[in-house]
């Protein structure tokens, strides 16, 4: 018998048709502007998984013709410093959208650095002004990873309406936003995590799937419908026996694939979106300026 392999999201793909619209964008309006969009990206400390995040950030950037105002402070960095730097980029005409790398180090408040960030300069689109947008339905930025997510669910045409969309994970980061979203495009939203009693029957309700928790391998093929649209927002390296690593998702891959209508591959799934979204609404942003 065939086993059935699900079709792909490919976030990759997606993240390059967005790169190529920006990129011809910003050629088109740095003219008549004078000036490209500006992302500032700040970094504290050395830790070398988020070097490489800014790094990628950095590149995508240069790539679509945004200039880069990363800003890398070593780890004793203090609070007032930074909040310093954050005023003084809200003043400065030439930056569009801040962004501050998370995590920080131990002795740094995130939250009150991120309250500090105009809000229409707010790249991460995570200000409690941006959130509040979401919650009414206005315009703002919005957060990027989920709204990555949804940008990868349009472009495969997905239907929401009415659909049962389940998010396990309820961070402010990703669980809560992702779940505003698919609620503001007429889904039926059921919010599962760690609390939750008896995952699988909740999972498995789901046309819609969404785990973001950071747990390898979490959700398994029986925890799926058959036919469901499966979206993993985890990236977790894990070591095997021979101590060779390697990114996985939170959703167990190689069963849930024989089991799902569509699922999104880890990595060059979520990731890539994540970045083209920062650098649409660093854009955004900028055309709301200039405009």
């Amino acid at each position: 018998m065939e086993i059935k392999t699900a079709k792909l999201l490919d976030g990759k793909a997606l993240a390059e048709k967005i790169h190529q619209e920006l990129s011809a964008l910003t050629t088109q309006l740095q003219v008549k502007v004078g000036r490209p969009p500006g992302l500032a990206v700040l970094m504290v400390g050395d830790n070398p998984a988020s070097a490489a995040y800014v790094r990628n950030k950095e590149r995508a950037c240069a790539k679509v013709g945004i200039a880069s105002f990363g800003k890398h402070f070593p780890t004793e960095t203090t609070q007032a410093e930074l909040e310093e730097m954050i005023a003084a980029l809200n003043q400065d005409e030439r930056v569009d959208g801040i962004l501050v790398q998370l995590p920080l180090p131990d002795h740094l408040d995130s939250v009150a650095l991120l309250n500090k960030i105009d809000p229409d300069k707010d790249a991460d689109g995570l200000h409690p002004v941006n959130l509040g947008r979401l919650v009414r339905g206005e315009d703002g930025l919005r957060s990027c990873t989920p709204a990555g997510v949804m940008r990868l669910l349009q472009e495969y045409k997905i239907p929401l309406q009415g659909k049962q969309a389940v998010v396990v994970g309820r961070s402010i980061l990703v669980g809560k936003p992702m779940a505003l979203m698919l609620l503001e495009a007429d889904a039926t939203v059921t919010i599962a995590h760690s609390r939750s009693q008896d995952l699988s029957s909740i999972t498995k309700s789901a046309d819609i799937l969404i785990a973001a928790v950071g747990r390898p391998g979490l959700i398994t093929a029986e925890m799926v419908k058959a036919g469901a649209v499966v979206v993993d927002v985890g990236m977790n390296r894990v070591t095997d026996a021979s101590g060779k690593s390697r990114l996985v998702g939170d959703i167990h891959w190689e069963s849930t694939a024989s089991v799902a209508e569509f699922i999104t591959p880890v990595p060059g799934g979520v990731g890539p979106m994540t970045v083209a979204i920062l650098l649409q609404n660093t854009v955004a942003s900028y055309l709301k300026k200039v405009s």
